[in-house]
């Protein structure tokens, strides 16, 4: 078992609050990740679930049990830290050892244990090295390794690919999902990356300020963003936002429009809406294609082109200095058309309304 609750949880140093009213079900099993921009509170959140810390006030409870005042030692929780926080003087397997001989387990259980988990994270070849004697990867796979041996009730994982390079994080990132796929073990997972929290996640957590904006699947966020944060944050590159006026609004349909001849007709509960509103509208990049100009479309000037061999990523500038990204699926683009007309689908449009909340599309 792994479900992990959070009810009402606040944390403040001195007059600073840092998390505010937070609630929150991990299920057991589930993979669940904080997103947020740097200070938002994820790893304070991390922290609290951890016991390394003690919430200002509200309720923790691990499968039913409040655990609000209980030590970290006996949570049955295990952390991976982003610094991979590993003894230098010890060998791995000694590394890997560690916590378990502290609670003196019989010694043939800690072999077994160890040598499990070398050979999940294929780090038998390294049991005899030290920290210092290993690449950033492979230390990263120790830390984990420490964790897994521990055989925990759930994983808490704090920016553990931060200090990877590029190509390393790809490659540990798929090994992770592996990792939990195999366990079917509870994992807490804290970054500020949102590829990451899109690949890895059954939920996403997006914070801000120390508070929830949105919880939900991947997909479910990427398709139905809460509010204008949210669209920004997830999805790469990030949704383009441009700034409109509403001419018309029903409870079945939206019209409204923008920039550079924008209009638009938006299938969503305008019912709170009227003419004249301010209004946001999202669309996606991979959601804005080339149109020969016209009725639908609208016109651009092309800033910069990024050529990524079977895609093409237009940045362009519309009337009253609107930024669009096109995401084209087509190998280049010519660099002398600096005028282009865009379409913007109109089944993947996104309204947003004054106050920067989703306004239901149908």
């Amino acid at each position: 078992m792994g479900r992990i609750t959070l009810t009402d949880i606040d944390r403040a140093y001195g007059k600073v609050k840092i998390l505010h009213g937070i609630n929150l079900d991990v299920g057991d099993g589930e993979m669940l990740v904080l997103v947020g921009p740097s200070g938002c509170g994820k790893s304070t959140l991390l922290r609290l679930i951890a016991g390394l810390d003690r919430p200002t006030s509200g309720r923790i409870e691990i499968d039913g049990a409040d655990v609000t005042e209980v030590s970290a030692a006996q949570r049955g929780l295990a952390m991976v830290f982003q610094s991979y926080a590993l003894y230098p003087h010890m060998s791995v397997r000694q590394n890997l050892a560690f916590g378990l001989e502290n609670i003196r387990m019989p010694k043939a259980e800690v072999d077994a244990r160890i040598t499990e988990a070398a050979r999940m994270l294929e780090i038998a070849p390294y049991l005899d090295r030290r920290p210092g004697q290993l690449s950033g990867g492979q230390k990263q796979r120790v830390a984990i390794g420490r964790a897994v041996v521990r055989n925990p009730t759930a994983f808490l994982l704090d920016e553990p690919l931060s200090n990877l390079d590029a190509e390393l994080r790809i490659s540990t990132r798929a090994e992770l999902a592996a990792l939990h796929k195999r366990l079917a073990t509870t994992m807490v997972y804290v970054t500020h990356d949102q590829v990451e929290a899109m690949t890895l996640a059954d939920r996403i957590v997006v914070m801000r300020a120390g508070k929830i904006e949105q919880v939900g699947r991947p997909l479910d966020l990427y398709n139905a963003p809460a509010n204008l944060f949210v669209a920004g944050f997830i999805g790469a590159p990030r949704m383009n936002l441009l700034q409109v006026k509403v001419r018309s609004a029903s409870a079945t349909e939206v019209a409204v429009e923008g920039p550079s001849g924008l209009a638009a007709v938006i299938a969503a509960n305008g019912a709170a809406l009227k003419s004249g509103d301010d209004a946001t509208l999202g669309i996606r990049p991979h959601d804005v294609d080339l149109s020969p100009g016209g009725a639908g479309s609208v016109e651009a000037h092309v800033t910069l082109i990024e050529a990524l061999g079977p895609e093409t990523v237009v940045h362009a500038t519309m009337a009253g200095d609107e930024k669009m990204v096109a995401v084209l699926n087509r190998q280049g683009l010519d660099a002398g058309d600096r005028k282009i007309s865009l379409r913007l689908n109109p089944e993947r449009m996104h309204l947003f309304d004054s106050a920067g909340l989703r306004v239901p599309s149908l």
